[in-house]
This record gives structure tokens, C-alpha cells and sequence, in this order.
């Protein structure tokens, strides 16, 4: 059987396959008016047999809120919290802006609905539905044609009676109904129903998207990736699609991770930098998450790897504002009209910028088969050069700095910024652009050594067929830590393990191969926020830890709450293998040269080696200034710097040039 790994990205969709024991990658340009139809045009240029399996990281979640084309939704609350949603939290995104307004919720007021019922605090039913203003309800809704229902009502997590009498009721509108008791079993009503309204309002799309594959592939098996970093399958991924909105990025993390240590490598800063966006994520040993995250403002308290993103790509469009400086980014040329040198596009971006100093190579990007047009550049950097007071060749190189002055801002976020030296990582590089930038990146945060996998333009494809089956499960309790004991808290896990095992047996894995991970969110009475708490018998002990490392003290003698437990349930399915290679020599073999070019650094010309990765073997040392050409990506290697390869082809640059082997 075959098995495909799919990265739908904003420029390309990304491929990477196994065929016969043999894996090949392969690109094509996105379809952003159809993402279904890049995928399955790649689907027919990649599988050999008729059986396959495709593990698959969707945007069609994240862009249906960021370009609020999501669905037609109505919201079903308890009376008198209707504007929950509007109200939300007492923070201000901005500040001092007087004229700030919040953008409109995805939910307008008049599809806001209120039943006058309540269970409290205890899961008591203290007031049960009215079945005659229910009815009532569920005429306005046939009226007024919602494509889609978000049901979240107080306490629900405790005792989900009514949401299910409501979603047993409304069966007859044949709509899709998300509950917030399935979506978010947790305390805090805002980011509940913030999370539930999202999963509803993207829902029908996701489900169209995903029908649209099954109906090509027929009977073969289709998983999504999620945002937590691993997948589930396209069945539940239609069900419940919020736990997808950052699975590209996700299944990039996951890859890093996964290559990283087996190379000896476990504390990494990713740095995925792709045609819109570039994506920054640490590992300190282990996946970093967050259970709180926000798009477009909106909260989603759902498990995602904590990953931060910013708008510089390599379609990233340079401008000049109104003041007259340079800027790059956010908006992206995209896939189409794309970057200028792709053909159709008129304005300047960071991959034009590259091109215009030599620093991609047209006759080898994508392995030839895409051309690239550097002639067509000319007038259009005259004519910017000309506005802004500068040469061309300092135009070229100040938007390259003022994209890399973005990424490193996004990399001391991650670190510096919570409380992590970025000298104790290595830059773990990949995206189609990572390359061109990475070594320039790493030496202005002093980061010693770039780490480059080998296709590193697909490593967010090769990540998700990396990727365990990862089911998250919580709940609220509200514990006081001083009365409460470890049998207490372990026998509480036992319905979330139960419940754990059976949908993980549902995915096809057996229980030999289910992996339980416990953890409790704890915070100090009186605290807004928890810390996550790896459960076992000393989790007191490490919650004093824990919250000595993030806030820098700790008391031992201060009253502990235990708000939620968390279960984290991994089904570990077969991964991809990766050979080992022999060490060769230091120095590459004459046919890995491919020449020279002039390529400029510094505002000067120098002549620089081309080198095809392909013919890279273990031991060989690239000695800076090169470019490394390979299918998925270019690999800029500027003076000063010196590179070598690792026994799983990986490049190790050290920025300092200080590497003899690998």
C-alpha cells in the first residue's frame, strides 16, 4: 500500500510519497479558488496503485475565518448570556488606539438564541428546558435557514442533558450541530462558546472539502492532520474541524522534532518560512502546546504545538508606506498572480529580491520545472529603486533585511522574550525559502548552527506522516490540592482512558499500541491561570517547579487548586524509516559542483559555488559562498559560513564556519 503525505500550503501544495520502498517528493502550484483540486492533481501525478493511504494538513479551516467565508450560523445559549459572546474579556488588543473597534463576531445577534433553563455549578438541573419555546426556536430557525448550530450552555461539561436534548430536537433541520460539552468539556464560558461557535461556523465547509477527496480516492483511507500534532481521521476531522486550523504548520513542527533527534538534536527553534507566512515554534525537549490560542482574534481553546507566525514569506510584496520606509509583508502575492519572476505578477516580493542577487538559481528551481524570469525584474526594481532613493542592489538587499528583521522578531517572542537563550538551540530550517534565510537569521540572534533536513520545502508533508494518532481529552474539576489525593485524581482519568482507548480503537489501533499521558492544569488559589502539570506522584512537587521556571518564584506554603486533567491519548501507527549513509570524504565528488555564479552579499559580487544536494554524501563539507540547489528548496550558504553533511543527509551549517564533520 502507498502512502501520501499532503501540505496544503498558500503558493504550493507539497507531496511526499512511498512507492516500492522508494519515497519521492513532488510540487504544484495551490488553487487557493479550490484547494481540493491542486491535491487531487497532485494525487494522480504521485500514486502508482490503486491502494494508498493519504495523511493530510488542511487550510480550509484556518482561511474560512481569516476570510470570514465560513457558514451561515445561529448560536443556542442559556437565556440572558446571549452576548457572551460579544462582551468576552476585559482585555484590549489595542490599548490606546481610540478609534479601535473589534471586529464583527461570527455570530450577528439576531442568530443568537436563549432558553430559559440552567444546570449549575454542581451539574444540577435546576431548571429543565421548555419544550414549547424550544419549538419556538426551532421555527425561527427553519425560517431563517442557518447552515450551520452552536449549542453551549453553562455548565454543560458537568452534565450534558440539555445540549443533547437540544441537538436530539433539532434533528429534523438535518444541520450540522456542534455541542460544546463534545467540542470543550472545560470551565471559562467566553472561550467555550468562542471555540464551539468556530467549529460550527467552519464545519460545512470542511465537510464539503473533505466529501470532495473521499469521492475521488473511493475506499482509501484519508487522516487530517490536527493542530495538536497528531492526526485523526477525515470522519472526525468533519465533526470536530477547529482541532485543524493549524495543521500545515503542526505537521512541520512534528517533522522537525522527529528528524531533529534522531540526529542528536532535542533543543530546536523551527523556523518554516513558505511562500505567505513563516511559522517559529521551540522545542525544549518536547512539543511545545498551548491550550489557548486566538485567530483572528477569536479565542480557540483547543490543543495546538505553540507556534507563532508572521506575515513574511517568500511571496511576501514589498511597499513603501506612507512615511516612505520599506516594509514587506503581510500581504503575499500568493500562488496567483505569484511572486514576478513566476510570470504573472506585477509587484515586488522577497523571492524577486533573492532572484535579483543571484541567490536562486532559475535553471535548477523545482528541478528545472518551473522557470524562473529574471529579466522581467529589471524595470520593476528600477523603477522601486528609483522612488526610494536607492540602487537596485540595495533595494534587493534592504527587503531581504527588513523580511529577516520580521523573522527574528518572531524568534526572540518564542525565546528570549520567555526567558530561553537562542544561543543554547540550533535553527532547525525548512519551507521552501527557509534556506535563503536561515544562516543570515542564525547570526543575527548568535545562534551557532543551522540544521537543513533533506527536502526541506516538503518537511510539513514528511511531518504528518511522522505523526502519532493523538486524541486530547479534558475536564473540569476544581479540586482543592490539600484535600484532594493522587488514587483521588488517577480514578478521575479513568472514564477520559476509557473513553481514550475506545476512540483510538475506532482509528484502528490496538491497545498494545495506545500510549496514556496524564497531566493536570494547577494554579495557586487566587490565580487567573493554570500551568500544565505532567500527573504522577510527585505533581506537587513539579507544579512548584514549574511555576518557579515560568514566573521565577515559587510557595511551597500557599493553597494549590487542580482546575482541569487533561489526557492525552497517542495510538502510535507504523512511521516512515530513513536510511543511514556510510561516511564518505570531506570533499564532494566533482559531478556535486554544478559551477559558479556571482551572487552578492554585502553589496559586492563573489564568486560562488552551485551544488546539487543530490550528489551530497555523508562527511562532504560545502565550503561558503555556495547555494545548494535541490528540488523543494535553495539552500544560501553566505560567506563566513561553512556547511557539512550528517549520516542522514542532513546539512549542518555553522554560521562561524568553525564544522569539520558531522
Amino acid at each position: 500500500m502507498e502512502i501520501v503525505g499532503v501540505d496544503t500550503g498558500g503558493t504550493f501544495t507539497d507531496f511526499i510519497y512511498k512507492h516500492e520502498n522508494r519515497w519521492g517528493v513532488y510540487k504544484v502550484l495551490s488553487s487557493p479558488h479550490n484547494p481540493a483540486q491542486s491535491l487531487l492533481e497532485g494525487l494522480k501525478h504521485t500514486l502508482k496503485t490503486a491502494e494508498f493511504k493519504i495523511i493530510h494538513g488542511s487550510t480550509v479551516a484556518t482561511n474560512a475565518i481569516l476570510e470570514r467565508k465560513g457558514a451561515y450560523t445561529a448560536l443556542i445559549t442559556n437565556k440572558g448570556f446571549e452576548d457572551v459572546i460579544e462582551i468576552g474579556r476585559q482585555n484590549r488588543m489595542q490599548l490606546y488606539n481610540l478609534h479601535y473597534k473589534r471586529q464583527p463576531q461570527l455570530v450577528s445577534k439576531e442568530l443568537r438564541f436563549g432558553l430559559d433553563c440552567r444546570i449549575n455549578s454542581k451539574g444540577e438541573v435546576i431548571r429543565d428546558i421548555d419544550e414549547t419555546e424550544l419549538e419556538q426556536i426551532k421555527r425561527v430557525l427553519e425560517k431563517i435557514k442557518p447552515e450551520s448550530i452552536a449549542v453551549c450552555l453553562l455548565f454543560s461539561y458537568l452534565n450534558p442533558k440539555h445540549e443533547l436534548f437540544i441537538e436530539e430536537s433539532l434533528e429534523q433541520l438535518k444541520l450540522p450541530i456542534s455541542l460544546s460539552h463534545r467540542i470543550l468539556s472545560e470551565f471559562r464560558e467566553y472561550e467555550r462558546a468562542s471555540t464551539t461557535i468556530i467549529n460550527a461556523y467552519v464545519s460545512p465547509k470542511m465537510k464539503r472539502y473533505i466529501k470532495n477527496i473521499i469521492e475521488d480516492i473511493g475506499d482509501n483511507e484519508l487522516r487530517i492532520m490536527q493542530s495538536n500534532g497528531g492526526s485523526i481521521s477525515a470522519e472526525v476531522a468533519m465533526q470536530e474541524p477547529v482541532r485543524t486550523i493549524l495543521s500545515g504548520p503542526a505537521g512541520g513542527a512534528v517533522g522537525a522534532y522527529e528528524i531533529g533527534k534522531m540526529a542528536g538534536y532535542t533543543k530546536l527553534i523551527t523556523f518554516d518560512m513558505g511562500g505567505t507566512s513563516s511559522d517559529v515554534a521551540l522545542i525544549d525537549n518536547k512539543l511545545p502546546l498551548a491550550f489557548e490560542s486566538k485567530i483572528a482574534d477569536f479565542p480557540v481553546k483547543v490543543p495546538m504545538i505553540d507556534i507563532h507566525t508572521v506575515g513574511a514569506g517568500g511571496g511576501s510584496i514589498a511597499y513603501l508606506d506612507a512615511g516612505g520606509s520599506l516594509r514587506v509583508g503581510p500581504e503575499s502575492a500568493g500562488a496567483d498572480p505569484g511572486p514576478i519572476c513566476y510570470g504573472k505578477g506585477d509587484r515586488i516580493t522577497v523571492t524577486d529580491a533573492n532572484l535579483y542577487l543571484n541567490r536562486l538559481v532559475p535553471e535548477y528551481f523545482l528541478g528545472g520545472n518551473m522557470k524562473l524570469n529574471k529579466d522581467k525584474l529589471k524595470m520593476y526594481f528600477k523603477n522601486m529603486a528609483k522612488e526610494v532613493g536607492l540602487s537596485e542592489i540595495e533595494l534587493a538587499e534592504g527587503i531581504l533585511d527588513v523580511a529577516n528583521a520580521s523573522m527574528e522578531k518572531a524568534i526572540r517572542v518564542i525565546s528570549v522574550e520567555r526567558g530561553f537563550d537562542p544561543r543554547e538551540f540550533v535553527l532547525f530550517s525548512f519551507g521552501g525559502a527557509g534556506g535563503m534565510h536561515a544562516a543570515f537569521l542564525a547570526k543575527l540572534l548568535h545562534i551557532p548552527k543551522v540544521f537543513v533536513p533533506q527536502n526541506p520545502g516538503i518537511l510539513s508533508a514528511i511531518g504528518m506522516l511522522m505523526a502519532d494518532i493523538i486524541k486530547d481529552y479534558s475536564l473540569t474539576v476544581m479540586l482543592k490540592n490539600e484535600s484532594t489525593d493522587f488514587k483521588q485524581i488517577q480514578s478521575l482519568f479513568k472514564p477520559l482512558d476509557d473513553r481514550g482507548v475506545k476512540d483510538l480503537a475506532k482509528e484502528g489501533i490496538s491497545k498494545s499500541n495506545i500510549v496514556l499521558e496524564h497531566y493536570l492544569d494547577m494554579r495557586y488559589l487566587g490565580q487567573s491561570y493554570e500551568i500544565m502539570v505532567p500527573f504522577d506522584e510527585n505533581y506537587t512537587n513539579r507544579f512548584h517547579a514549574l511555576h518557579k521556571q515560568n514566573y521565577g518564584y515559587s510557595d511551597e506554603n500557599k493553597k494549590i487548586e487542580i482546575v482541569n486533567i487533561r489526557l492525552r491519548a497517542k495510538g502510535m501507527p507504523e512511521k516512515p524509516e530513513f536510511a543511514v549513509m556510510e561516511y564518505d570524504k570531506t570533499t564532494p565528488d566533482a559531478d556535486a559542483i554544478l559551477g559558479t555564479k556571482q551572487v552578492v552579499f554585502d553589496s559586492k559580487e563573489h564568486k560562488t559555488s552551485v551544488v546539487a544536494r543530490e550528489k551530497l554524501k555523508h562527511g562532504n563539507v560545502i565550503e561558503a559562498p555556495a547555494i545548494v540547489v535541490e528540488y523543494s528548496s535553495t539552500i544560501v550558504l553566505p560567506p563566513g559560513s561553512k556547511g557539512v553533511v550528517d549520516k542522514f543527509g542532513n546539512i549542518i551549517i555553522d554560521v562561524e564556519g568553525g564544522l569539520n564533520e558531522a
